[in-house]
């Protein structure tokens, strides 16, 4: 007499099916770092995305330290040309500026590997020009917009570029102020004294604009600091 017993369970098949279920279950799918696929029955690791997956991360990083770079090289850079115009077409330089550049700074520090002790720092070089800009302030020697930007500037660069850049807008200023008193002391021609700008920087009672001078120095010492590490040493 034929006796037919029942076929046993693909056991294996079915424990790959479970594998397969769990990894899709815990969102290592097709978009997970880690593919399982089933081949002769039993499930493995498809290497060829987790190789995809690595290469799309790594050009997700470079593009991310390229926009990191561009910000860094362009942003101060920028802030500075505006704060040098709005000071010669305005005699003011607003206070949302100093913070844009101080905000800019916070967000960015991180970036060029700068550690907790060096950003201290750089918040006490910020501090003490700030100290003696508005004792300058005080005196009439400077407005409070250039007070605030010369801080701001000296929170990018820290003790170790902050007087370089002193030296700087101190020639600077220095020579601004003899240009600006020569112009004053000349007669405005007709087409000149139309301009309201212009008719405000050759009145001898405004000040002098020295946030152009800041500014200037600024954009000479930058190139020489870790923010445009290209340029640098």
């Amino acid at each position: 007499m034929l006796s037919l017993a029942p076929a046993a369970p693909a056991a294996p098949a079915a424990d790959s099916r479970r594998k397969l279920e769990a990894a899709r279950s815990s969102g290592l799918g097709d978009r997970g770092s880690f593919v399982f696929v089933k081949t002769n029955g039993t499930a493995r690791f498809n290497t060829y995305s987790l190789r995809h997956r690595i290469c799309h991360d790594a050009e997700f990083v470079r593009k991310m330290l390229m926009l990191t770079d561009a910000i860094r090289l362009l942003l101060f850079p920028a802030l500075m040309a505006f704060a040098a115009s709005s000071d010669l077409f305005t005699m003011t330089i607003s206070n949302r500026l100093s913070l844009a550049l101080s905000g800019a700074f916070v967000l960015l520090a991180p970036t060029i590997g700068m550690s907790i002790p060096e950003f201290g720092m750089h918040v006490g070089a910020a501090a003490l020009v700030l100290a003696v800009a508005f004792g300058f302030f005080a005196m009439g020697w400077v407005g409070g917009g250039d007070a605030k930007l010369a801080a701001a500037t000296a929170l990018w660069f820290g003790f170790n570029h902050l007087l370089v850049y002193l030296v700087y807008a101190g020639l600077l200023g220095g020579a601004l102020t003899v240009l600006l008193l020569t112009f004053r002391g000349q007669i405005l021609p007709p087409f000149m004294a139309t301009q309201p700008w212009i008719e405000r920087l050759h009145n001898k009672h405004t000040g002098v604009p020295y946030g152009i001078a800041l500014a200037a120095a600024a954009l000479l010492v930058y190139p020489d600091t870790p923010w445009m590490p290209i340029f640098g040493p």
